[in-house]
């Protein structure tokens, strides 16, 4: 099986594309301030010489997420700490990390507030590792935060015959990737024990399946991931695409459940319990579609369409690309990409009533004793 970290396939646009179009991302982000303050505290008491060392698991082009990076070291040095403090985003090799660094720096965004890197005694780094494997040296990391990454699994463990998610996988497909993310999710956790301090912290937002059976569209008349699965589909009814093609665009991602995110710390005997790993807190939230919000107020279909499939394709093109047969040119494969989105833009644009996107993440805060 291929390690994530390899694999081309799983890859956020780039040239500061997703945090342009992932406004949904950083609405669940910013969510998490209060339990990522609630975090801060409880970590500062336990201060000393050491950097405070702080890593954002599945980065992406940091966009998203710069606000609440922002405040964690406003908020620490507003604690009076002198403390130097490293800030290290995590994410695959096929990352966008210079649009990452243009946009820390200032060169990317004309903001009010200074870069976050010219904050004094604050160090930058990345990190090209998946979160799947260990990143960061032993007892090293006080915190740790990711939203909406870890729902990517460390492999495919097989394609889906006939739609694009674990979502509308049969019985057999969806067992054989619930057992991938079970096994991944213990890694995960395992390698956060290892790297953090005692009395470090992580702060989790997950894409997950809730209590009600919600997941990330599944709210909407028109499900999200069912109608990504019938225009792709529709390319292979016209030809367009091999039935190869259209097995290989099985995105890697599963939505755990709640009992399956909880699982490891309710075991005593559990390696995750066993390495020291407590789960603090666990509840659902459900994010209201911001697009779909924006229509409503200013009725252009066209702009609606537009960016509502924007931002899902910022996260799957990579999937779809890959797909196609490395035989066919360049453009021809990215042609065919881009008719299978505006295929999408134009049902969206045709039945705009039925399409928007609620985010359903489980948020944890989890500490290590």
């Amino acid at each position: 099986m291929t390690e994530a970290s390899s694999d081309p396939t799983i890859a956020m646009r780039g040239a500061g594309y997703y945090s342009e179009h992932s406004i949904n991302a950083k609405i669940v982000i910013d969510a998490t301030l209060p339990l990522v303050e609630e975090a801060l505290r409880n970590v500062v008491q336990r201060s000393s010489d050491k950097p405070f060392a702080i890593a954002d698991f599945g980065a992406a082009d940091g966009g998203t997420s710069l606000n609440l990076m922002r405040h964690v070291v406003q908020t620490l040095r507003g604690a009076g700490s002198h403390r130097a403090i490293t800030l290290t985003y995590t994410d695959l090799p096929f990352n966008d990390f210079s649009t990452l660094f243009r946009r820390l720096h200032g060169v990317l965004d004309v903001e009010d507030d200074a870069p976050l890197a010219q904050e004094p005694g604050l160090f930058i780094f990345a990190s090209a590792t998946s979160f799947h494997r260990q990143i960061f040296p032993d007892e090293t990391l006080s915190l740790g935060f990711s939203a909406s990454a870890m729902h990517w699994l460390s492999a495919k463990p097989g394609l889906i015959a006939d739609h694009v998610h674990a979502v509308g996988a049969t019985e057999t497909e969806r067992a054989a990737y619930r057992e991938q993310a079970r096994s991944d999710w213990s890694a995960i956790l395992l390698a956060r024990a290892r790297e953090l301090m005692a009395g470090g912290r992580l702060v989790l937002a997950n894409f997950c399946v809730d209590e009600c059976g919600r997941y990330l569209g599944s709210t909407a008349i028109a499900n999200l991931l069912d109608t990504l699965a019938k225009h792709w589909r529709e390319l292979a009814s016209a030809n367009i695409i091999t039935e190869d093609e259209y097995r290989a665009g099985t995105i890697q991602q599963f939505y755990r459940t709640i009992d399956e995110f909880v699982a490891p710390f309710k075991d005593p005997d559990s390696p995750v319990s066993r390495a020291g790993l407590r789960l603090e807190s666990v509840s659902t939230m459900l994010t209201p579609c911001p697009f779909a919000a924006r229509f409503r107020r200013h009725g252009d279909v066209t702009a609606f369409a537009r960016a509502y499939v924007r931002h899902f394709r910022a996260w799957s093109q990579s999937t779809f690309l890959s797909a196609l047969n490395r035989n066919r040119p360049e453009v021809e494969r990215a042609a065919i990409v881009d008719q299978f989105y505006r295929a999408y833009e134009t049902d969206v644009a045709a039945h705009p009533e039925a399409h928007w996107v609620d985010r359903v993440h489980c948020v944890q805060s989890i500490v290590k004793v």
